[in-house]
C-alpha cells in the first residue's frame, strides 16, 4: 500500500528550472546531508518559529507543516495564504523551504547570510524585502565600550500564496506582530502584503524608540563634553559615532524599497495595502532626519572636544613656559655669579651671598604675579 510521502512524491513534479542550482549551492556552502524521502522531511524544523494558514484573515486551527499549509491555501477558495516565520535558518533548512515555495537560489543565499542592506527584488511573482532591525541597549553609563545599538535583519518573501519571514537576531522579535495582526482580521484579510506592513511598521517604530533614547543619550554626551573635570570624552563620542553610523546603516538605505512600495505602479501591493505604507514611510522620513541631525550634531560635539583638547594643550604650553621664564631669570644671576672672576662687582661683599638671594627671590615673585595676571598661570 502506498503512503502519503508516496503520494505526495507522484502529485509532485520530481524537477524544478530552480531546483539544480539550488543543490548545487547546497553542495558547495554547506556539508553534505542525506536526501530526505519526502519533502516534508526536510531537515531544520527547529528553525520554524511558527507556520499558519490564514483564510479571510482567520487563522485555521492545527499545526501545519509548509508544505501542508501551502497545498491547503490554493485549495482554498477565500483569500487564503500561508505565513511561515524562521529564525536564523541553516542552508539546508532554506532550501527545503526554497523547493517548497519555489524561491530563488540567490534570494535564498540572501536569507541565509545576515549581512544583507535593505533592499526590495523581485523574482517574477515573488517579491524579496530585506529591512535592518534596530533595539535600543539600554546602559547605566556611556563608555568607552557601551553598545548603544543592537541590530540584526528581517528578510521577507511574498508570493500570492504566502510570506515567509527570516529573522537574524534578537533586536526585533516577530511574535508580537503576529498576535497584534491576527486581531486585525479585516487588514489580515488582505493578504500577504498585510504581513509585510505589519511587521515594517513594527521595524520602523522600533526606529523611532531608539531615535529617541540616542537624543537622551547625545544630550548626555553634550553635558559631558563641557563640563569640567571630565576625562576620556573623545573615546565616547567616537564610540557613540560607531554606533551611531550602524543605525544610520538600518535607517536609511530602507527610504528606498518603502518607497517602491508605495508607488502606484506597483502592481503587486494592493492599493489599500500602499497607503498603510505611505504611513510607514513618513515615519520613516522623520527618523532618517532625526539620525541626519544627531550625526551633524555629534560632528559639532567631537568638534568641540577637539577645539577644548587644543586649548587645553595650549594652557598648558603656556604654563610650562611661564615656569622656564621664572627658572631663566635665577639661572641667568646664578650664571653670572658661578663664573667666579675676582674683579666681579660685590665679590667679596659680606653679605653679598644672602643679597643675590634675596634679588632672585624678588625676580621669581615679580614674574609670578605677573605672568598670574596674564592668565598664563
Amino acid at each position: 500500500m502506498a503512503t502519503d510521502a508516496d503520494k505526495t512524491d507522484q502529485v509532485r513534479p520530481k524537477t524544478r528550472s530552480w531546483s539544480d542550482p539550488v543543490r548545487a549551492m547546497t553542495r558547495m556552502l554547506g556539508p553534505a546531508e542525506p536526501k530526505p524521502v519526502a519533502p516534508a522531511g526536510f531537515r531544520g524544523r527547529d528553525t520554524i518559529v511558527d507556520c499558519a494558514l490564514y483564510v479571510d484573515g482567520v487563522r485555521q486551527p492545527g499545526e501545519w507543516s509548509p508544505e501542508d499549509a501551502l497545498h491547503a491555501a490554493r485549495e482554498e477558495t477565500g483569500n487564503a495564504f500561508v505565513w511561515v516565520g524562521l529564525h536564523e535558518p541553516s542552508l539546508t533548512t532554506m532550501t527545503g523551504i526554497a523547493e517548497t515555495f519555489e524561491l530563488h537560489e540567490l534570494a535564498v543565499e540572501d536569507a541565509v547570510h545576515a549581512e544583507q542592506r535593505p533592499k526590495l527584488e523581485q523574482f517574477g511573482e515573488i517579491n524579496s524585502l530585506v529591512m535592518r532591525t534596530a533595539r535600543y541597549v539600554r546602559h547605566a553609563e556611556l563608555t568607552e565600550t557601551t553598545e548603544v545599538v543592537e541590530t540584526g535583519q528581517v528578510m521577507l518573501f511574498i508570493g500570492p500564496e504566502f510570506v515567509i519571514t527570516v529573522r537574524h537576531g534578537d533586536a526585533c522579535r516577530l511574535a508580537p506582530v503576529r498576535a497584534g495582526l491576527e486581531q486585525r482580521k479585516e487588514l489580515l484579510a488582505q493578504g500577504p502584503w498585510s504581513v509585510a506592513y505589519a511587521i515594517a511598521d513594527h521595524i520602523v517604530d522600533l526606529y523611532i524608540d531608539v531615535s529617541d533614547q540616542v537624543e537622551t543619550d547625545l544630550d548626555d554626551l553634550e553635558t559631558q563634553v563641557f563640563a569640567r573635570q571630565v576625562h576620556g570624552r573623545i573615546q565616547r563620542i567616537y564610540q557613540m559615532k560607531r554606533e551611531l553610523v550602524e543605525f544610520k546603516r538600518a535607517v536609511v538605505p530602507l527610504l528606498r524599497p518603502i518607497m517602491q512600495l508605495t508607488e502606484s505602479t506597483n502592481r503587486h501591493v494592493p492599493k489599500e495595502i500602499r497607503r498603510f505604507f505611505r504611513d510607514v514611510q513618513d515615519h520613516l522620513i522623520r527618523v532618517a532626519e532625526q539620525v541626519n541631525g544627531y550625526d551633524d550634531l555629534l560632528n559639532s560635539i567631537l568638534q568641540a572636544r577637539l577645539a577644548q583638547v587644543s586649548v587645553e594643550q595650549n594652557n598648558d604650553m603656556r604654563k610650562i613656559a611661564s615656569w622656564a621664564a621664572i627658572f631663566a631669570v635665577e639661572t641667568f644671576i646664578a650664571g653670572i655669579y658661578g663664573m667666579n672672576f675676582p674683579n666681579m662687582p660685590e665679590f667679596r661683599w659680606e653679605y653679598g651671598y644672602p643679597a643675590v638671594l634675596t634679588l632672585m627671590l624678588l625676580a621669581a615673585i615679580v614674574l609670578y604675579r605677573w605672568f598670574r595676571r596674564s592668565g598664563w598661570l
